[in-house]
């Protein structure tokens, strides 16, 4: 029990939740099968990852094959449970005794999208141009942020390699985040709490009593007061530069890139990649929350004035479950600019 249900003199809630592993279901009012549930919901490409551990006590339990589909839904059972995807198995385990199967899936969006190497030259396109041809040849649906989606580039490469792959650099150049929800290839800015369409995504607060333990993190505000790339001039022949920020004590990037465009491009994103790394924070809630998910805007209450102060931008949520227990671990940067 929650010391805010300890003060309020209310009852513990029932963890509730519904799983349904190629056509079998288990919830809490047909057996008491679950002893560990854990869902880890990232932000950008990598897969969301889903682990479970049953009791097989009675031997009943068939073994999922991998490929199989299954569905979950987490919360409260007084209060409604939250759908949180469909996934896809891709690691069984039985062992005993006692008997227990052990489960590892991934979002199937992930699991199923973007497969194989491609080549192909990308020239005199918008970004979002390139996101909207990725997105029609995986038969996804293209959701763009307007702040990307008119962005010029001139050239850029795809050799021997994956969309998957593709996405994941062109994210990284434009400090964005690339992922797959819903049958929407999503490609928006990273960590300004808004939909692809600009939209702001809906802010929650945490507070201090919710929470079993945190951790905040605050790094050397003045480290680094700008970022330095570099770019070849072919007419001068000579290596010039570009600086985002201030020149006090600029961060210099390494690589070499072609344009002044490319370089500008890479130290933008730097800058905005440092500004909201200057801080973070990690909570977990004694009362797990289905309802968080990653680039919600979070306002935290209770903690040091500084912490309170500081907007917030969840990057990872992780669910842990069991019949008894449900708990929320969130993890947070500083929300951009």
């Amino acid at each position: 029990m929650s010391w805010a249900r300890q003060q309020q003199g209310r009852p513990a809630r029932a963890p509730g939740y519904r799983l349904n592993i190629g056509g079998q279901l288990i919830t809490p009012e047909l057996n008491d099968r679950l002893m560990r549930l854990r869902l880890t919901d990232r932000r950008g490409i990598d897969a969301d990852q889903l682990d479970i551990t049953l009791s097989d006590h009675d031997g009943r339990l068939e073994l999922p094959r991998r490929g199989v589909k299954l569905t979950l839904a987490i919360g409260w059972q007084e209060e409604g449970l939250v759908e949180r995807g469909i996934f896809i198995v891709d690691e069984v385990e039985h062992s005993g005794a006692p008997d227990t199967l052990t489960i590892r899936a991934r979002s199937a969006d992930m699991r199923q999208q973007l497969p194989g190497k491609r080549s192909q030259d990308w020239h005199e396109l918008t970004l979002g141009d390139i996101i909207s041809a990725v997105a029609g040849r995986n038969d996804l649906e293209p959701a763009i942020g307007e702040t990307l989606r008119g962005i010029y580039l001139d050239h850029i490469d795809q050799t021997d390699e994956s969309d998957l792959h593709f996405l994941t650099r062109l994210a990284d150049k434009y400090d964005a985040i690339a992922t797959i929800k819903a049958g929407h290839l999503l490609f928006i800015p990273a960590g300004q709490g808004n939909t692809a369409s600009g939209q702001p995504i809906a802010p929650v607060t945490l507070y201090r009593h919710q929470g079993d333990s945190h951790r905040y993190i605050e790094t050397d505000r003045e480290a680094f007061t700008g970022v330095r790339a570099y770019w070849h001039d072919p007419d001068a022949a000579e290596r010039r530069e570009v600086i985002t920020g201030s020149e006090e004590n600029p961060k210099s990037l390494r690589h070499t890139y072609a344009t002044e465009d490319d370089a500008t491009d890479a130290a933008k994103s730097e800058w905005q990649r440092i500004q909201r790394g200057r801080a973070e924070c990690s909570l977990t809630l004694a009362e797990g929350r289905p309802d968080l998910y990653p680039e919600t805007p979070t306002t935290l209450s209770g903690f040091k004035a500084v912490i309170d102060a500081t907007p917030w931008v969840i990057v990872e949520v992780s669910h842990e479950l069991s019949d008894s227990a449900y708990t929320s671990g969130v993890q947070m940067e500083i929300l951009g600019a």
